[in-house]
Formats: structure tokens, sequence, C-alpha cells
């Protein structure tokens, strides 16, 4: 008799992670339905399979099934960074484009209590806030003007449609302090290993949203996580490569946008790989055939692989085949959506305040420019003297509007959906900087598939500079 189709929900209501995650697991050694296989399953049998399979056998994948939603609030920009470096898991924060923050929602590190550090510490904190008040209703008027409300327009509708011109501005004031809300959508696997880097992490802040990320999810998958811990590794090999580095100094002076890695052959062997998955011959052969061809055949075959691309449409996987990197320095706000792409390496620098900061020219439009740059010179000055202290408390006062190095390596089809992505007009202005210079270096290393890269082509990356930045890295006395 043919097996019959059924495809169906195992509900998470009725069954728990932990018992789903061993249902589908049994079934690579079980005839049965999957829903026959979840009845015979109790807490106790989950958790049993779990600590023979997944502890003790080391078959972590199982975990995987195992699919957790954690709501996490109140803790810091900071802390945010470190929770979201985990590849595989979703997160929806808190917005510095769709929401204004009052001058009570910053973090006040452990380490500070009960030290000569902590004034200084509140003081800035709160005067970044300050500043932060005094800016919006200021830059507000300038956007007003320029985006006036229509006749049939309601107050409501207008603010709505202006918010992000003038909010995207005034986030420049906000510190790493400033605390926010996270939706966390993770398997129990990645979830292990996230608890695990919190847990190893230096800033005690860090180390209390590990351990009760731990305990709200041993509720629901009380095996499957219980053995995340510090781990010695991940922590020493951090304080080791810190002290290392230290010696290692030299001047940071150079472009905002260095692009290396690329090799020639990359568009061949992406062009390759699409012919060999179609065709019946080796990849050797493949490429020389790609190799031999001249220019016009190669754009043929260029064209045959995105001319018909629809808008939402991503390139073939062979374009994974091409990996490259890009050595970058950008305001921290910009870095803050950068990170949300992780289907690439990101390797990013300490948070500081020594790379300069960066000037919105709204903000100097709004008659804002002297206090944007008394504040930012006193943040500095407070991280000077908090980072002979700690350097990693210290990363707390830097505001949004300081410059970060970052490390991107990413293939070719990661970076047009980036370039696509943050390139487009409802994009903040910083981040449609990095993502214009990106794809204008990648098209000159990449003369035959590059032209197609889907940059928003209104604008170029020196447009957006000289309309939307009055400077873009003011440095500063140590």
């Amino acid at each position: 008799m043919p097996a019959v189709r059924r495809i169906y929900m195992l509900d998470p209501q009725k069954i728990s992670p932990e018992t789903i995650a061993v249902t589908f697991a049994k079934t690579s050694r079980s005839p049965q339905s999957f829903s026959e296989i979840a009845a015979e399953l109790t807490e106790e049998k989950s958790a049993e399979f779990h600590e023979k399979w997944v502890v003790g056998y080391g078959h972590a994948s199982v975990a995987e099934h195992a699919v957790l939603h954690l709501a996490v609030e109140g803790i810091s920009r900071l802390a945010v960074e470190t929770l979201e470096s985990n590849r595989l898991a979703s997160y929806t924060e808190k917005s510095t484009r769709y929401q204004m923050w009052n001058g009570e929602e910053y973090h006040v590190p452990v380490e500070l209590v009960e030290t000569d550090m902590l004034p200084l510490y509140e003081e800035t904190c709160r005067m970044l806030f300050q500043a932060y008040a005094e800016a919006l209703p200021a830059v507000r008027a300038i956007v007003q003007k320029r985006l006036p409300q229509s006749p049939d327009e309601s107050e409501a509708a207008w603010e709505r449609r202006i918010r992000s011109s003038y909010v995207d501005v005034c986030r420049y004031f906000l510190p790493a302090a400033a605390v926010a809300n996270v939706g966390v959508t993770i398997n129990a696997r990645a979830l292990e290993h996230a608890i695990t880097k919190l847990l190893s992490h230096p800033l005690a802040e860090c180390q209390a949203v590990g351990a009760e990320l731990r305990q709200a999810a041993i509720e629901s998958v009380p095996t499957l996580v219980k053995y995340a811990a510090y781990n010695p590794y991940l922590a020493e090999t951090r304080k080791a490569l810190t002290l290392e580095a230290e010696g290692l100094a030299t001047n940071s002076a150079g472009d905002w946008c260095v692009l290396s890695g690329v090799d020639p052959e990359f568009e061949i062997r992406i062009i390759a790989g699409a012919l060999y998955r179609y065709g019946g011959f080796t990849y050797e052969q493949a490429l020389q055939v790609v190799r031999d061809a001249n220019l016009a055949q190669r754009q043929h075959w260029a064209e045959m692989l995105l001319a018909g691309r629809g808008e939402h449409d991503q390139p073939l996987r062979e374009f994974e085949h091409a990996i490259f990197t890009f050595d970058l320095v950008m305001d921290q706000g910009a870095y803050f959506e950068v990170k949300r792409h992780r289907m690439m390496t990101q390797t990013p620098q300490r948070l500081t305040t020594h790379l300069g900061y960066a000037t919105p020219r709204l903000m100097v439009e709004a008659g804002m420019e002297s206090t944007y740059e008394r504040a930012m010179q006193a943040a500095h000055e407070a991280f000077i003297q908090l980072e002979a202290w700690n350097p990693e408390v210290a990363a707390y006062v830097v505001p949004n509007g300081f410059n970060r190095r970052v490390m991107l390596t990413l293939n070719l089809r990661s970076a047009d959906h980036f370039v696509a992505l943050r390139s487009a007009p409802n994009a903040h202005f910083a981040v449609r900087r990095v993502a214009q210079r990106m794809a204008a270096d990648l098209r000159q290393s990449f003369p035959v598939l590059g032209p197609y890269l889907r940059s928003n082509s209104d604008e170029t990356w020196q447009l957006v500079e000289s309309t939307y930045f009055a400077q873009t890295a003011k440095t500063l006395e140590r």
C-alpha cells in the first residue's frame, strides 16, 4: 500500500520543545509517524533521551528541533551586541529610529557601584540623554519645514511620516548604556552556545543576562541548556589576545572602506559553478570553459544568471563561491544595523572614542552643533578616564556618533542582499553610505557580475556623505 502524505504541526502548546526535539530525532530509527512517537513520550523519557544522546554522545543537532521564543527586557545596547552575535537566531529589538528614549533608560554596571567612577558615569549618561532630549524638537522643526503636513493629513499621521527623519539624527547622542528590549527566537543548541558566550563575557551585565536566559529556558528545555556554563577557553583567549594586541598598536589612519581578498577568478568560479550544477562535466572542465570564453560570452552567462531576477529573488547559491573581506569604519549607530546581517563573519573592534565621531548635517542646521560637540567631547573625556580603569565598562558611555572599526567577511550572494536592503531609500543614511561604498568597490572588482548588484541607483556613497554629514570623523585628543 503506498504511503499516505500528511503534513501537520506538532502543537508547542501541547508538546514541550524538548519532546518535539525527541520526536523528530526518533524518526531516523522508528517507522512510526511523528504523532505516534510523540504520544508515547513523556517529559521524563524526553529528558532521558537528551541526557544519553545529546549530552552523552554529542548528537547536538537534535537540540535544534527545540525552538524557544525569549523576551529580553531592560538590557544595555552593549549587552544586546553580545546576545545578537549568535548567527542562528532571529532578533527584533527596540529601534532608535522609531522610538524616543527617556533619560532614565540607561544601565548602571555593577562594576561601578561604590567606586569613585560612578558619579562620572552617571553624569555622562544623564548629560547625553539631556542633549538628546534637547535635540529632538530642534531637529524636528527643520524636518517639519522640509516635509510639511498635507492638507488631508492628521497630526498623528504626519508625525508617523516624519518621525524617523529627525529621530535618526538625534540617535547620535545615545550611549551604549541605553537599555532596550529584544525578542529572540532561537533553537536550544544555539541558545546553549549563546548562554555560554554571555557567561564567559568580562562584563557583569552580560554574565547576568546569560544566567537569567539559562534560568528562563530551563522551564522549556531543562536538559538541553542546563550544562551551559562559563567557558575558560572563550574568556582566557579574549584576555590573552587583548594583551597581545595592545603591544602591536600602529597608526590607524587610512581609508574607511578597504576591500581585500578578491581573487581575479571569482567571477569565473561563480559562472563555472552555475554551469556545473546543470551540466554533466567536472568542475575543472567547467572552469576551463569559462576561462577560455571571451568577455562577451561571460557577460551573456551573467545575464542568464541575473537579468531575470525579480525584486525579491536571491541569486543562485553559486554566488557564495566568491568570498572577500571589507575593513570598515562606521559610526556605532550604523554598526548596530550592520550587525543584524549574520550570514557573514563579523569581527568588530572594541567600542571606543578613539576613531572620532560623525556629525549629521541636520544637527548643524538645527543649531545644535555646539551642543553636540560639547556632548561628544564630554563623553570622550569620560571614556578616557573610565578606559584607564576598565576598558570594557568604559564602552557603555560611548554614544552612537563615535566611529567603530569592523571587519566583514562575506560572499557575493550575501553582499547582494546587504547592498539591496541597506542602500534602499528607507534605510538610515549612515548605513546607506556604507552599502553604497561597498557596492561601488565590488563593481570595480567584479566587472561582469558587479553591474547586477541591486543598490539604489538614485544616489552614491559620495552623495550620501555630502548630503547627510557635516563631517564623518572628527578626532579628539586622548
